[in-house]
């Protein structure tokens, strides 16, 4: 039962609880697909609890859909589905304003510049690149990767911030970063 039938109170009553959007930026953004990887690789820390009740209300709205995975018998794969997809340009929106009026970092504000710089045209590139991804649609030959780029730009903010910081005089762990958040803002 859903409080009335206005387009933005829907969307929030699917979307809206603190740990959704979160949920579909890391299958978004960071190619993020299993459970493990979407729980190991939460710079936001989510409880791996929340993290299994957000995956099976994703999949209920109809953002995701789980299939078994080929590689583990046990394991779940995770993927956006048309309506996930259709979601860039609200993430993109999104990153662009905690980017403007939120204390967000270089680093994790780098894809999120990127997309807003790109527009429209670079979110239908994207879209139709996560739609080869996760509904095996193809896209169009020769398209380079948006992932890609996105993640050579996070790449590239990153090791800025670390010559800065070694430059600086303070020392870097020898590994860098754990993993790649996959934030747009």
């Amino acid at each position: 039962m859903h409080r009335s039938g206005c387009p933005i109170n829907l969307a929030v009553e699917v979307m809206g609880d603190r740990w959704s959007l979160v949920v579909l930026r890391d299958v978004m953004f960071g190619d993020r697909r299993h459970f493990r990887e979407l729980l190991a690789g939460s710079q936001e820390g989510i409880a791996s609890n929340m993290l299994a009740d957000r995956l099976r209300r994703l999949v209920a709205a109809g953002l995701l859909w789980r299939s078994d995975d080929e590689t583990h018998r046990q394991k779940i794969r995770y993927s956006l589905t048309e309506a996930g997809v259709q979601l860039v340009p609200v993430m993109a929106v999104l990153g662009s304003w905690g980017r403007r009026h939120m204390p967000a970092s270089h680093e994790l504000s780098v894809r999120a510049e990127l997309l807003e710089r790109g527009g429209p045209e670079l979110w239908d590139r994207f879209m139709d690149e996560l739609r080869e991804r996760h509904l095996g649609v193809p896209r169009p030959a020769g398209t380079p990767s948006v992932l890609a780029e996105l993640q050579a730009a996070y790449d590239a903010a990153v090791g800025e911030a670390g010559r800065a910081v070694h430059g600086a005089g303070t020392r870097r762990s020898p590994g860098g970063p754990s993993s790649t958040p996959p934030g747009t803002g």
